[in-house]
């Protein structure tokens, strides 16, 4: 029998590594408070948000700071998945006052009061942006970026990499946001986190594509579809709508075949969700449903 430890590698492996492909089993035996914030990370990676929101509320409201804001924050990235930006601002902005209060030893995966405060304030950011806030978000975005300095957590980094990408598109200045998409693949990369880096690639194609180059065109659409068969072989499915929209602006020949697979995709996760979630999916002008 595995010891919790060793569960608990396995665990991280699956949400923060080369890994995540994790049979229900062993995500079921997740007991400790840790070991239920990371199942329910793995869970939202595959688009199963009713499981992970009922990991995750628990956690939300128990007496830890440290979970309770990882948790809170996660619970808020899940909801944003699915369109509903303006329900995770509470989310995210609880997580932070508990991130605050939070005391934990320096972690490489961002597990700790540095990494749960920079998860909130860049949830922030991005809920901010997609709700017309661009100077709140870049306000909120330099902040985490300053919190995490100095950290040897690589999670913060990488999501950094992607709100400043998303802020620079949405602020017209897609050569700016470039380079923000290309550390947050490096590093993924560098750090063999697949779902981080198949995000990262999402981001970088669809900066890429805004610059109006041929030859970065040319890249994005590499790039997409790479990224988009990934989520196929490891079941990312909270990633493979995403993938499948851009690819088909990217690859017209194909549009057709990537908007009905996006169809199927959006239809297999809305059962997967929370009430909530299905609710939000719905009425978010994001979801294409």
């Amino acid at each position: 029998m595995q010891t919790v430890p060793d569960h608990e590698a396995v665990l991280r492996r699956a949400a923060f590594g080369a890994a995540p492909g994790m049979g229900p089993g062993a995500l079921a035996r997740s007991a400790t408070p840790r070991c239920r914030w990371l199942a329910a990370v793995v869970l939202g990676g595959r688009g199963r948000y009713a499981a992970a929101a009922a990991l995750l509320r628990p956690l939300i409201l128990g007496r830890d700071d440290l979970l309770a804001a990882l948790a809170g924050a996660t619970l808020a990235a899940h909801r944003r998945q699915l369109g509903g930006h303006a329900a995770a601002r509470p989310l995210d902005g609880a997580a932070l006052l508990r991130a605050s209060t939070a005391a934990a030893p320096s972690d490489e995966d961002g597990i700790d009061a540095q990494g749960a405060f920079a998860d909130a304030l860049l949830g922030l950011a991005a809920d901010n942006l997609a709700l017309g806030r661009l100077s709140a978000a870049r306000r909120l975005a330099g902040r985490a970026v300053t919190s995490c300095q100095g950290s040897s957590g690589w999670r913060a980094r990488v999501r950094a990499g992607w709100v400043n990408a998303e802020i620079e598109l949405a602020a017209g200045a897609a050569d700016a946001a470039v380079p923000h998409a290309e550390e947050a693949v490096r590093l993924s990369r560098e750090r063999g986190a697949l779902r981080h880096a198949v995000k990262s690639e999402l981001v970088l194609a669809a900066a890429l594509a805004a610059t109006g180059d041929p030859p970065s065109r040319h890249r994005a659409a590499d790039l997409a579809a790479a990224a988009l068969a990934a989520t196929g072989e490891h079941a990312l499915h909270s990633l493979a709508w995403p993938a499948g929209l851009l690819a088909a602006d990217l690859d017209p020949g194909n549009a057709g075949r990537h908007s009905a697979a996006v169809t199927r995709e959006l239809h297999a996760l809305l059962p997967a969700a929370d009430p909530e979630g299905r609710q939000l999916a719905r009425e978010s002008a994001w979801v294409p449903i």
